[in-house]
């Protein structure tokens, strides 16, 4: 029989674990609880997706419901970070790339201090939050405090505009993570109207370089996804938000219709659950270890990849999984790359799961990346981060020359 547990807010993951079982909300946790204490008897992650559908099923939640969203420019105030226009000193357009990050911790502030002497070091005028922005359960409004205490504090001086999309934990009400209040994502992209950094036109939406647009078309383009509703741990009560329904299938016709019409050399797309993950959360239709249902397996997040991005971008970029991993393209992906780069805060087991062939994977340490494009090349740098000292060591970097267009065409992709 499953036990509801109730979730308090603001947590860690671990110290949820720890102090899951009965007793009053707001009970405090103190922030020096060692992250090595194990959780409590009998308290695992299977038990508490158990008690999510209990709980799910004791009342109808109230959800907001999003208008399909499109993409945007960037708009507003004069002071705003502007997207690139040229590339920069090394020729190419520089994005960093992070996933997984709002804690507000000591360990996000190390990546961000560290990420910030590279993005200077690079030219860097572009970053990517690959979701998870603030956890546990994503904003109160679109003005909670949590916004300068977990993206604007940690990332001073990283003064760019960051493409960010929705996490499993932006998006949770009932239970820390489990994407099962897709409306609070509604909050993120407020934020949006008045951030300098924060860039969110909708919950999903697309971005070109160089802004402004190019004669000969843009070099690069980013499609932002919502992957909460195909992959949540609980059941979306609210129909606008399920597998099926209209939120999810407006969202299919807009990205199939979005990568057909783009004319961009390199086509990325983010979302923060992968397709591919040699981490312990697994690929999308076996998240987790399971591989029945409509929401917690991701089979349909499996099938939106699989039919609308495989073959036609060259690259997936995920968080979801603390780890850092840069996995090849296959005849399974027909091309298509996945990164998976989620530990510019929390860290992962230290090994691999599963066996999907790497580049390079790292399973114990944070990091980010760095992603570079030019008419000529994609390159993909990987660093990891000492926390105690707040630097960044260059641990890998693959280079690809030929798009997935082109090697669909028939021309062979050069990596090394």
């Amino acid at each position: 029989m499953c036990e509801l547990i109730p979730p308090r807010a603001d947590l860690t993951e671990d110290q949820w674990l720890r102090t899951a079982g009965p007793g009053p909300a707001d009970a405090a946790v103190p922030d020096a609880t060692p992250d090595t204490a194990a959780p409590a008897p009998g308290v695992h992650r299977r038990t508490l997706l158990g008690g999510a559908m209990a709980g799910a099923a004791l009342a109808a939640l109230p959800f907001g419901r999003a208008q399909p969203a499109v993409a945007a420019a960037r708009t507003g105030a004069p002071d705003r970070f502007p997207l690139p226009s040229a590339p920069g000193p090394s020729g190419a357009y520089a994005v960093l790339v992070t996933g997984d990050a709002g804690t507000g911790k000591a360990e996000q502030y190390a990546v961000a201090a560290a990420a910030r002497e590279i993005c200077r070091a690079e030219g860097v005028g572009l970053a990517v939050g690959l979701g998870d922005n603030l956890y546990e359960n994503g904003p109160e409004s679109d003005h909670d405090s949590e916004f300068e205490e977990k993206f604007e504090r940690p990332n001073t001086g990283i003064d760019v505009p960051w493409l960010m999309v929705l996490g499993n934990h932006d998006c949770s009400g009932l239970v820390p993570g489990s994407g099962g209040d897709p409306s609070r994502g509604d909050r993120e992209v407020a934020y949006a109207a008045t951030s300098r950094r924060w860039y969110m036109p909708g919950r999903y939406y697309n971005v070109a370089l160089p802004a402004g647009g190019a004669q000969d078309g843009p070099l690069v383009e980013f499609f932002a996804l919502d992957t909460n509703p195909v992959a949540s741990s609980v059941v979306q009560l609210d129909p606008h938000y399920r597998w099926n329904g209209p939120y999810m299938r407006e969202q299919r016709r807009w990205l199939d219709a979005a990568l057909r019409a783009s004319r961009a050399r390199w086509k990325i797309v983010l979302g923060h659950h992968p397709y591919l993950n040699n981490g312990k959360h697994g690929s999308a239709g076996s998240y987790d270890g399971f591989v029945v249902g409509h929401y917690t397996s991701g089979v349909h997040l499996k099938e939106l990849y699989e039919e609308v991005v495989c073959g036609r971008a060259d690259v997936i970029m995920s968080g979801h999984d603390h780890t850092l991993q840069i996995l090849e393209p296959t005849d399974r992906t027909r091309g298509t790359r996945q990164l998976v780069c989620g530990a510019a805060s929390k860290t992962s087991d230290g090994r691999a799961h599963f066996t999907h062939p790497a580049a390079w994977q790292d399973f114990a340490r944070h990091g980010f990346m760095v992603l570079k494009v030019s008419a000529g090349a994609m390159t993909i740098d990987a660093y990891t981060v000492d926390t105690a000292t707040k630097k960044a060591r260059l641990a890998h970097r693959t280079r690809t020359t030929r798009p997935v267009a082109g090697v669909r065409a028939g021309m062979s992709a050069g990596v090394s």
